[in-house]
């Protein structure tokens, strides 16, 4: 099993920026692609961005595109989400999560493992 740990989470006004960094325990973590989600309470969970295992391909959600960077690094089983220009509208607990496959990176029903979150609040 893959555990993963999320932090960088807190609070921070309108047009702030904030770095989530999860950290995976596993030693195979180059094998697997990662993605970031995002669940504000009583709403679904949303797709935020995902990287390949490589690192070579990345994806956007439409609503952070611009705005966000993800980013790898295998070498310390860790993955990362800059959060540039923030929104009251980003907040949510975010959760990374891992996927082997990865057939479908923007689909949470396809990932293996998921941390347990980070909490976003961004005021206005």
């Amino acid at each position: 099993q893959v555990q993963l740990v999320e932090s960088g989470g807190g609070l921070v006004q309108a047009g702030g920026s904030l770095k989530l960094s999860c950290a995976a325990s596993t030693r195979t973590f180059n094998i697997y692609g990662m993605g970031w989600f995002r669940q504000a309470p009583g709403k679904e969970r949303n797709f935020v961005a995902a990287i390949s295992w490589s690192g070579i391909k990345t994806y956007y959600a439409d609503s952070v595109k611009g705005r966000f960077t993800i980013s790898r690094d295998n070498s310390k089983n860790t993955v990362s989400l800059q959060m540039n220009s923030l929104k009251p509208e980003d907040t949510a607990v975010y959760y990374c999560a891992a996927d082997v496959l990865f057939e479908r990176p923007d689909a949470a029903y396809i990932y293996d493992y998921w941390g347990q979150g980070t909490q976003v609040t961004v005021s206005s």
